[in-house]
């Protein structure tokens, strides 16, 4: 794998992030059932994530509406 590029995990992040989810406790069974992570450290790696340039270039539309989602609530504290 070239360094420009994300990893299996870091591109499931994105696709679990690109999905909807019916309800409540929904996105934290998946979260866990299909990549084996606490919802804790999901969000520490996510986070992180949207930081990354190689998450922009990878699902720039996904990335851009979650930095979006994270300003408004930074700016709402």
């Amino acid at each position: 794998m070239e360094r420009d590029e994300l990893g299996r995990r870091e591109q499931d992040i994105l696709a679990l992030e690109r999905r909807g989810f019916p309800g409540p406790g929904a996105k934290e069974r998946a979260i866990r059932e299909e990549l084996g992570l606490p919802p804790v450290r999901y969000y520490q790696l996510l986070n992180a994530l949207l930081d990354d340039e190689r998450a922009l270039a990878h699902d720039p539309v996904t990335v851009n509406r979650l930095r979006r989602v994270r300003e408004e609530r930074r700016s709402q504290r």
